[in-house]
């Protein structure tokens, strides 16, 4: 189904300069489009706030000051932010466009996948939120949605809307918590404060749900999960693929401790584990196919007809990304 039909930006010149040609994502702050740059002849993804936020000058003063500071992130591993403006009610930025899916594409259509695959994902993943932890910034939204994989193999974080600067709390002003509930730190659902260890615990969720192809913690309600959040521990991820490596087992169980004194510090630390766990791993173990992973093009783990697509799900970055050419003389 074509969801950019209706929509009245797409076709429209935003700001004079950004020519938008669809409507890519909606999310719950803004609505993402792949949009020509007329001025610099590039193609580029706008984020554009919903008008109901626009509203908020407080909230779109944060957007804008949020903004600047991830467009401080040079790093590989962070989509960019280009620039940043406004048109009339609409409320702008102007970031790098990734031709591929997002880790939820992924897991959609092959379920769990090897662990080489899910260490692939994962180091780049901690090495651009270690980058924006150095730098005194936390994501606070870490999920397989702003994962992004480009058909050339590249990983990079995306949607980094809801990044603070560390020790302040990560309630909006109508009091809801931001974020998705299935990877929020018991101390973002308990206390509502948030440092770079909520970054760390979810990317152990992430981690389990690659491994395994399900989400630790379920329920009918967001209650539900909460609850499981603040009172269980997220399972060994052996325990749904079993023989699956145990320092898997302890790469997960490290970064998702309920008590953020008991994991990493940071990205960085919990990327020096994932490095030094791969080094104890066996290719048999790295390549070991768990039983909820579906081939590349079969259709998903549910059944449904597959729509491969981009690159077929970017094969799951085996390829490496382009060696950039020579400088000229």
């Amino acid at each position: 189904m074509d969801t950019t039909l209706g929509d009245p930006l797409v076709g429209h010149v935003l700001d004079g300069r950004y020519r938008v040609e669809a409507r890519v994502a909606v999310g719950g702050m803004a609505t993402v489009y792949r949009a020509l740059d007329t001025r610099l002849d590039r193609v580029l993804a706008l984020k554009v706030m919903h008008p109901s936020l626009a509203a908020d000058a407080a909230f779109v003063e944060r957007f804008i000051r949020e903004a600047k500071s991830v467009a401080r992130l040079d790093h590989p591993n962070v989509v960019g932010v280009f620039d940043q403006g406004t048109d009339g009610t609409y409320v702008y930025l102007a970031m790098e466009y990734v031709a591929g899916c997002t880790l939820r594409d992924v897991l959609r259509e092959r379920g769990a996948l090897q662990p080489r695959a899910a260490l692939d994902i994962a180091e780049p993943v901690l090495a651009a939120l270690g980058a924006a932890h150095l730098a005194g910034l936390v994501h606070r939204d870490m999920k397989p949605e702003n994962v992004l994989i480009g058909d050339d193999g590249r990983v990079k974080v995306a949607d980094f809307g809801l990044v603070r600067t560390v020790d302040t709390d990560t309630t909006a002003s109508t009091g809801s918590v931001l974020g998705t509930v299935s990877y929020l730190a018991p101390e973002q659902l308990e206390h509502g404060t948030a440092d770079a260890r909520v970054d760390v615990y979810a990317c152990g969720v992430v981690l389990y749900e690659m491994l395994t192809g399900a989400k630790p913690h379920t329920g009918s309600t967001p209650a539900q999960v909460i609850y499981q959040h603040l009172h269980e521990d997220v399972p060994p991820p052996s325990a749904a693929v079993p023989g699956l490596a145990p320092e898997l087992d302890a790469l997960v169980a490290g970064a998702t401790a309920r008590d953020p004194r008991l994991r990493p510090a940071d990205a960085v630390g919990l990327l020096g584990r994932v490095r030094t766990a791969r080094e104890a791993l066996t290719d048999e173990q790295l390549d070991a196919t768990p039983p909820r992973a579906t081939p590349p093009g079969s259709g998903g783990p549910d059944g449904a007809a597959g729509a491969a697509g981009s690159e077929d799900r970017t094969s799951v970055i085996p390829r490496t990304a382009p060696r950039p050419l020579p400088a000229a003389d």
